[in-house]
């Protein structure tokens, strides 16, 4: 026989699980300029904060960002991270496109129209980063934009418009040494001609790729955060 204690116990920690999960994120639904529904969570900080869009990479969901999202709420900041279409429970196709961006730009538009938000930023890895500078490009109201392992031609999406469009805004580039095609293409961002001065690079030793680099290296996970926190606040 089960002592009662033992009971309860089971009982107040299925009972406390849920609650815990709901602290930690709102799940919302998003609709695009064309017509996808995408899916989101919204990790809210208290009072007025700073926001940031969180964009996964292809094939991967928006739950990759959990921990960082978590991590940002508890710094003080907003986080939503979405899943792309095709991506998730996100409706359309998976396939990389450029209509990804619009993914993005609904995000922002949801977090532009939310009192309490001082400021925006958006986080992109991989097809991720794509979408995000394409996305950001479009929305002069995004103070910054961080690209985790870019690439300037990602399975036929380029970012060579948006890059020019987005000028010389703040930029966090980051990638691996060991992602030879995502180290040359954040150090040609950074050291073109001329050099964007707003533009900044953290080269990572560890093996990884996108939001990999986060969970593998906490000294880049931390930079990015105080990044973050110096533009968007």
């Amino acid at each position: 026989m089960i002592p009662r204690c033992a009971v309860l116990l089971v009982l107040a920690g299925l009972l406390a699980a849920p609650a815990s999960a709901a602290a930690a994120g709102q799940p919302l639904q998003l609709r695009t300029a064309d017509g996808v529904t995408i899916a989101a969570m919204l990790y809210q900080a208290d009072g007025e904060a700073p926001a940031v869009v969180l964009v996964h990479m292809f094939t991967r969901t928006k739950d990759d960002w959990r921990p960082f999202a978590e991590r940002l709420q508890a710094a003080g900041m907003t986080a939503l991270a979405i899943d792309l279409r095709g991506h998730g429970a996100s409706g359309g196709l998976s396939a990389p496109a450029p209509a990804m961006a619009l993914d993005v730009q609904a995000a922002i538009g949801f977090l532009a129209g939310r009192g309490g938000v001082r400021g925006i930023a958006v986080v992109g890895a991989s097809l991720g980063a794509s979408a995000a500078i394409m996305a950001a490009a479009e929305s002069p109201g995004v103070r910054g934009v961080a690209l985790l392992s870019p690439a300037t031609d990602y399975r036929g999406v380029r970012i060579d418009a948006a890059l020019r469009k987005y000028a010389a805004r703040p930029m966090f580039l980051v990638a691996s040494t060991e992602d030879p095609l995502a180290a040359r293409t954040v150090r040609g961002l950074v050291g073109g001609t001329p050099p964007v001065a707003a533009r900044e690079q953290r080269l990572s030793l560890v093996m990884a790729h996108g939001t990999q680099i986060l969970d593998r290296d906490p000294d880049v996970a931390t930079a990015l955060v105080d990044w973050l926190r110096r533009t968007v606040s």
